[in-house]
């Protein structure tokens, strides 16, 4: 199974990382870090770049150090280098990289001036006050610290569902390749799209012939077999994923797939509705006392109930079920039903992309509009434009439209939420936007009560028309990136 550019993007910021902690030169740390987003954005599979030839020195910020490596992961599954990194730098100083606030810096500084090299270590030097002592480590940063240590005890870690499911439907797509195989589906929480996922489920059906349970145990990057069964085998990955493989017979795959996608909720309360009607479902398939009436396919646990198929997405048991009882289930979103998208950066700020770049492509996915949505000068880290800066792009736009059939562009700008509820435009050149989208990226010391009333003040001016990211949420403690 080919390595994903998820996975090629994670070995690179894990090298990053490696080398932040042991304070290596800054450029080096950034060519990494800058490869792996260019890997990870581009629209085709590393690896597929690799099999046609393709002179990996041509895309962005990738030399020949950085392509050699990116073919090496292809054709070999690892990486001599971080190998040999990892071989330096502790596992378990790399893990103290999970605990929030704890970049490679930070996690170097520990290091070099306490000699902290584990959670242990952390916890203890916590408590003795030691790190108030440093430079950086304010009490809101240490509480923080403490408070996940508290929590890591407790909380499995688990995967972003961006990480996971390139990775999911790659194994799949291998195993579909074994001998015998009827059907192989994906399932659990990933199949639900559940925001982050503890590991990897697939179902399958096969002939008794088959050979998809050594072909799973054997692929190129499993580390380590959990273990290894007829109906069901357990693998880790090479970069830590846990994978789990469930075997059933053809007339049992449609219940088995819907038992092993769940959520419990959502199967608790359907078993409770089949109970009322003396039926019972369970993954080997769907009964009315002793005799099978159905689970060749899922849709048929939903039919005989009298309900509407209710998609994965939605079986979380949160009223989806009265819902179909009543054929009265949503229409999901689905991906042709986008028809512009309204939140885009580009080279004026911190994109990768030029405007023209970014309107061709958005008119080739078949939307009708885009809204170039740069930062503006208060995020100085992002390169954020100011009103001089905004109202040349703006020329630059009304050009392109002008040019360009088939696609608007419209004008607007990422304007940055000031901590006193102010936006960081002035009045003439919002009135000129065609929308602002907002956001806060500054004062997050702000108590609820007060960044409550400065969205609210910021909400109240005429120009005001999205808000960005209102959670402001930034990825949990306990969610790590695959690889890393």
């Amino acid at each position: 199974m080919h390595v994903t550019n998820a996975e090629i993007a994670a070995g690179f910021n894990e090298i990053a990382d490696l080398l932040d902690i042991e304070g290596a030169n800054p450029f080096r740390i950034r060519a990494y870090r800058n490869a792996a987003r260019t890997i990870l954005s581009h629209p085709k599979s590393m690896a597929a770049l690799v099999e046609e030839g393709f002179d990996l020195t041509e895309l962005p910020g990738i030399g020949e150090d950085l392509a050699a490596k990116i073919t090496e992961m292809v054709r070999s599954g690892s990486l001599h280098f971080l190998e040999e990194l990892k071989q330096e730098v502790s596992p378990a100083l790399e893990e103290l990289l999970h605990i929030p606030g704890l970049g490679p810096k930070r996690v170097h500084q520990l290091h070099e001036s306490l000699h902290v090299g584990t959670a242990g270590e952390l916890k203890k030097a916590l408590e003795n006050g030691k790190l108030e002592a440093l430079r950086g480590f304010g009490p809101k940063l240490v509480g923080a610290i403490s408070k996940a240590l508290e929590k890591s005890v407790q909380e499995e870690p688990r995967v972003r569902l961006y990480d996971a499911l390139p990775v999911a439907e790659a194994l799949v797509a291998e195993l579909r390749k074994a001998k015998g195989v009827t059907a192989i589906e994906v399932a659990g929480s990933i199949r639900r799209r559940r925001e982050t996922v503890k590991d990897i489920d697939i179902v399958a059906a096969c002939t008794a012939q088959s050979d998809l349970m050594q072909r799973f145990v054997a692929l190129q990057n499993v580390k380590k077999v959990v273990m290894r069964g007829t109906t069901r085998s357990s693998v880790i990955l090479s970069n830590n994923l846990h994978v789990d493989l469930r075997v059933v017979p053809e007339h049992a795959f449609g219940s088995a797939l819907h038992h092993f996608t769940g959520s419990k909720a959502h199967h608790i309360a359907l078993r409770k509705i089949a109970a009322v009607s003396g039926m019972k479902i369970n993954e080997y398939g769907i009964f009315r006392g002793e005799r099978r009436i159905g689970g060749e396919r899922e849709k048929d646990i939903y039919k005989v109930l009298g309900m509407e198929y209710i998609a994965p997405e939605l079986r979380e048991n949160r009223g989806e079920i009265e819902q179909a009882s009543r054929h009265a289930l949503p229409r999901l979103v689905e991906p042709g039903d986008i028809k512009g998208d309204l939140h885009l950066h580009t080279t004026g700020s911190d994109g990768k992309n030029s405007i023209r770049e970014m309107a061709l492509a958005a008119r080739e996915k078949g939307y009708e509009y885009i809204a170039v949505t740069d930062h503006t000068k208060h995020l100085r880290i992002a390169h954020g434009l100011d009103e001089k800066g905004l109202l040349r792009q703006m020329e630059e736009i009304d050009a392109l439209n002008g040019e360009l059939e088939g696609i608007t562009i419209l004008k607007s700008a990422e304007v940055d939420i000031l901590p006193d509820g102010s936006l960081d435009l002035g009045d003439d050149v919002l009135r000129r936007l065609d929308l602002a989208v907002c956001a806060v990226h500054s004062g997050m010391h702000l108590g609820r009560d007060a960044q409550t009333a400065r969205i609210l003040r910021a909400m109240e001016h005429p120009c005001f028309t999205i808000l960005a990211h209102p959670t402001g949420r930034r990825e949990d403690e306990h969610v790590r990136a695959v690889g890393g």
